[in-house]
């Protein structure tokens, strides 16, 4: 086994093909197949499994994927402290429902590493596809949310899938508004006051069941819905048309501009925040500094 064969499954993984692995690497594909299948050979396992859609990583192939990140990470750390005398390129993703703290603190642990070398990913996702991002690794952290109603269908999913769901604070649901919707100027709202005007949702694609909605009270029937797939989509649909979301209520005008309010929605539900992380590997540095970020935002910004 060589490090350089742990880097090529690590390649593999991330690119979901031996093809477009071979390109980023710039290698034959014979050569990485053949390397890859010579490491599987000593080790004594199966790291990728084949079917017609392509290539997939087996479940000791998870688990190896795990090991391989680590070594590689640990002799990089060695490389840049005692040959390459510079700086470490830090590296992070995160995998999130469409929350505007999200990106804020993402903003400020860039702002803190702008002067050193880092390589920084943001996916603002549907909620099963966090899941798969965090449980293959190809997402440090996902942040998502729990319920009443969806909490027994989703943790059983996440604890299926060896992951841990880390609470960071209970949300009161709010609407978000245009700042010239009637609605904006009430003190709270009630679900029958929002029937009058068209209904925000995020998209889930083929998982769309109910339990994996962003947002609460999925199953409370409205004459107006409009789905849509991302955050600012979302934004400029609450001004240009008068809708409504429902969502944890943090806002700010950092990012969002001054256009749209938070306004509580009457409402027994709660949601509680948090962020699934692997059960059997411990944050990293980055990741640590990022929930810093994230808790002082949410701790100055909240409702």
């Amino acid at each position: 086994m060589t490090l350089q064969q742990l880097k090529y499954v690590i390649a593999i993984a991330e690119s979901g093909s031996i093809t477009s692995a071979a390109q980023k690497l710039l290698i034959a594909q014979p050569s990485l197949s053949k390397s890859v299948s010579e490491l599987e050979k000593e080790m004594g396992i199966t790291i990728f499994c084949r079917n017609n859609k392509g290539i997939y990583l087996s479940e000791d192939g998870f688990k190896f994927l795990t090991y391989a990140r680590q070594v590689v990470e640990q002799a990089d750390l060695l490389e840049q402290q005692y040959k390459v005398k510079e700086t470490v390129k830090r590296v992070f993703s995160i995998s999130a429902q469409h929350y505007a703290f999200v990106v804020n603190a993402f903003v400020a642990l860039v702002k803190e590493y702008g002067e050193n070398k880092y390589e920084f990913t943001l996916r603002e996702s549907r909620t099963n596809d966090i899941i798969e991002d965090v449980r293959t690794y190809r997402s440090e952290l996902g942040v998502m949310f729990l319920s009443n109603f969806n909490r027994d269908v989703v943790m059983r999913i996440i604890n299926n899938a060896d992951l841990k769901f880390t609470p960071l604070f209970i949300a009161s649901p709010h609407v978000f508004v245009s700042r010239k919707n009637p609605l904006a100027s009430l003190k709270k709202v009630t679900l029958s006051d929002l029937k009058a005007y068209p209904r925000l949702t995020y998209e889930q694609g083929i998982n769309n069941s109910l339990y994996f909605s962003e947002e609460l009270h999925s199953t409370e029937e409205s004459p107006k819905s409009i789905i849509v797939t991302d955050r600012a989509t979302l934004f400029n649909l609450l001004i240009g048309l008068n809708g409504y979301t429902i969502s944890s209520g943090i806002l700010s005008s950092d990012l969002n501009g001054t256009d749209i309010a938070a306004v509580p929605l009457e409402s027994s539900e709660q949601m509680e925040i948090g962020y699934i992380s692997p059960c059997d590997r411990p944050l990293g540095k980055v990741s640590e500094r990022y929930l810093s970020h994230l808790k002082k935002y949410i701790e100055e910004y909240r409702p």
